[in-house]
């Protein structure tokens, strides 16, 4: 007897889908730009950039919020690019004022690279300042979108971005082994061709599958990604982008708030400097932060471990995605509040329940 299961014997993704998928993808990025997908999870898509845009000479100036953006200027020095850094102070957004002076010493700069939102310290680059200062030298700009694509407002063509990577798995709610990357003429003219056939070049994608119409895709593509990618899509279209990113907006909001009430500051206390993907929370004095996290799931919440090095460690409250809403922002905070008060700290639940509720009221 056959039994039936919905993740078995997919139907192949039609061909005639692919490029009406990347023109989807164009349009949530308001981009004119062509769209290309790399079918892995998204650090390998930003590894193929980089690999494709690196060669020796090219003056990079690397802007390093979390491990992310380090790997970005390891790819490119590996490839013999002359990578300036600029490092933010751990786990806080980049300064303008850095970048600018950065930027102000160079007499060439060909690239910068930056990631927009973090959601391992739960903070967001200044990117529209940022990106006029490179418009200003004509550099290319390099942009790791993977988390804010959907929680945050993003035109790539308005600011100006040459390569922005994104992937589906955060706040579109999408799969995970599946990626893309928009790529401007600017950025297509200065690729080099690798010495071999590889995954990591984006100039045999393009070759292989922008130059030859868009159809199938070289490779084996995995129909499963693509349908979830395109349902994912079909989803927020359904709500609209607009929506989407008010959602988590409002989400974020509510979590501040909520912690506050609880009687502890997020990590980053400016609004205009957090993700609206994640709040983090530094863990309070004598208390394990594995522990807190293990505690604070038993009650419901959705928390995770800090990624990258801070000077206190944190923990980060998940309201990505599908998890954007009140019913899952609530349970983070009456989790979170009953984890610390096992610990004898004191917390309010009923009022940050109340304070909650209150950032949902129609205003």
């Amino acid at each position: 007897m056959t039994t039936y299961h919905p993740l078995l014997d997919l139907p192949p993704f039609p061909a005639d889908r692919y490029s009406l998928l990347a023109d989807r993808l164009k349009t949530l990025l308001a981009t004119r730009n062509d769209v290309v997908f790399v079918q892995a999870e998204a650090i390998l898509a930003l590894e193929a950039a980089a690999t494709s845009l690196g060669r020796p000479g090219l003056v990079v100036v690397s802007i390093v919020t979390s491990p992310y953006g380090g790997y970005f200027g390891d790819w490119l020095r590996r490839a013999g690019g002359e990578v300036h850094t600029v490092q933010a102070e751990p786990g806080r957004p980049i300064a303008v004022r850095a970048v600018d002076a950065a930027l102000s010493t160079l007499p060439r700069v060909d690239l910068v690279a930056m990631v927009h939102a973090e959601t391992s310290s739960g903070i967001l680059n200044p990117l529209p300042e940022i990106a006029a200062l490179v418009r200003s030298r004509g550099a290319l700009l390099v942009v790791d979108a993977v988390a804010s694509v959907g929680g945050h407002a993003l035109d790539v063509d308005a600011l100006g971005i040459d390569v922005c990577a994104i992937g589906a798995q955060k706040a579109l709610a999408g799969p995970t082994a599946l990626s893309a990357l928009s790529i401007s003429p600017r950025a297509w003219a200065a690729m080099r061709p690798q010495p071999a056939p590889s995954s990591l070049s984006l100039l045999d994608l393009k070759a292989n599958w922008l130059d030859r119409g868009r159809g199938v895709l070289p490779g084996m593509p995995a129909a499963i990604e693509f349908w979830a990618l395109e349902a994912a899509l079909d989803r927020v279209e359904a709500e609209g982008l607009v929506n989407v990113v008010a959602r988590h907006a409002r989400a974020a909001e509510a979590t501040r708030s909520g912690v506050r009430a609880l009687g502890i500051e997020p990590w980053e206390t400016d609004p205009s400097r957090a993700s609206a993907l994640a709040t983090a929370v530094a863990v309070p004095a004598a208390v394990e932060a594995n522990d807190l996290i293990a505690r604070a799931r038993g009650f419901g919440a959705v928390v995770n471990p800090g990624f990258g090095k801070t000077a206190t460690p944190l923990i980060r409250l998940d309201h990505t995605g599908q998890r954007a809403r009140r019913a899952d922002v609530l349970a983070n905070i009456m989790g979170l509040g009953a984890a610390l008060r096992s610990y004898g700290i004191e917390a309010d639940i009923s009022v940050a329940s109340d304070v909650v509720s209150e950032a949902y009221v129609t205003r």
